[in-house]
């Protein structure tokens, strides 16, 4: 019975770290909200939540094509750099109306996105390389149109901000509505499995006469719309078009929702429920340390910590 019991030990042990390494964002997620519970005051009400689910939003929007561009064993470096694009258009037409604004900014996304895809999936520049080149001259070209932060003073985009719908604020509404956007083009539709599998092994999807270049350029498109959107949508909530500092380290907080999330950085694989429970645990980390006194600093350097656990405990995975 012991020698049985012995042999059954390491298998419960294996089991036990495969089921942390899947579900590990939801455990954390549920220890820091009861730590808050606990420890932070005022953090149970109504108020509290809906602050946090609208701070949340952005960052859920970009992650969803983060998440999009490392299913195929890449990444988006530029996401921060469009966001701030995106408020400088938004500045630059609103006299045009708030709709046309957000459409051009949308646009401008997308032509970064383009341009990402078209280094990568054309020329055959590494998706580092290509999407650092971006994030470089997308931020400049921002501060080029719009040099200083500037009030956004519209209805439409205030109302955008700040409105809601049945109690619940427009931009979570949207936020939820991209998500399961997303999850049913990766798990539903012939584009989201032919992701997965240039993801997995991007000769043996040419060879298996997939298109993966014209994948690859989508992918990076959709990533840099929803980068837009989530711009469009900071500037919407603060008011004031700010692009010297909208969208910056943004990319580090979409990567750390990804990968904690349990979407490995060797591709092949999109964790949608994951992504939004990691963001939602970057979120609940940084209110935390803030509502404790604690400066911005420590949100950056938690946020280290916790990739370097997940891509280790990938990396064990990827062993076993």
């Amino acid at each position: 019975m012991t020698e049985l019991a012995l042999r059954r030990t390491p298998v419960d042990r294996e089991r036990l770290l495969r089921l942390l390494q899947e579900y590990g964002v939801y455990l954390g997620v549920a220890v820091l909200f009861l730590v808050n519970v606990v420890l932070t005051p005022h953090f149970v009400s109504a108020e509290n939540f809906r602050t946090q689910a609208v701070q949340v939003a952005p960052v859920l929007i970009v992650a969803l094509g983060m998440v999009l561009a490392i299913g195929t064993e890449g990444v988006d470096l530029s996401v921060g750099s469009v966001m701030a694009l995106s408020t400088s258009l938004i500045s630059l037409y609103l006299g045009y109306g708030p709709w046309i604004a957000v459409v051009v900014a949308v646009l401008g996304g997308m032509v970064v996105g383009l341009a990402n895809g078209s280094l990568i999936a054309l020329i055959g520049v590494q998706p580092i390389v290509a999407t650092l080149a971006l994030m470089v001259a997308g931020r400049g070209l921002a501060l080029v149109l719009l040099p200083q932060l500037k009030d956004v003073r519209d209805p439409g985009m205030a109302a955008l901000g700040s409105g809601d719908l049945l109690g619940l604020p427009y931009l979570v509404l949207i936020a939820a509505a991209l998500t399961l956007a997303v999850a049913f083009t990766v798990r539903r539709t012939t584009f989201g499995r032919q992701l997965l599998a240039i993801g997995d092994s991007r000769r043996a999807a040419q060879l298996a006469g997939l298109p993966v270049r014209r994948v690859l350029i989508i992918v990076y498109v959709v990533s840099g719309a929803l980068a837009a959107i989530a711009g469009v949508l900071a500037t919407a909530r603060l008011t004031a078009s700010d692009p010297t500092s909208l969208g910056t380290l943004m990319e580090l907080s979409a990567i750390t929702a990804v990968v904690v999330g349990g979407t490995p950085l060797s591709g092949g694989r999109v964790r949608i429920g994951g992504t939004v429970a990691g963001a939602v645990l970057i979120q609940l980390l940084t209110a935390t340390l803030i509502k404790h006194d604690l400066p911005p600093s420590w949100t950056q350097i938690a946020q280290a910590v916790v990739i370097v656990a997940a891509v280790c405990a990938a990396r064990e995975r990827g062993k076993r």
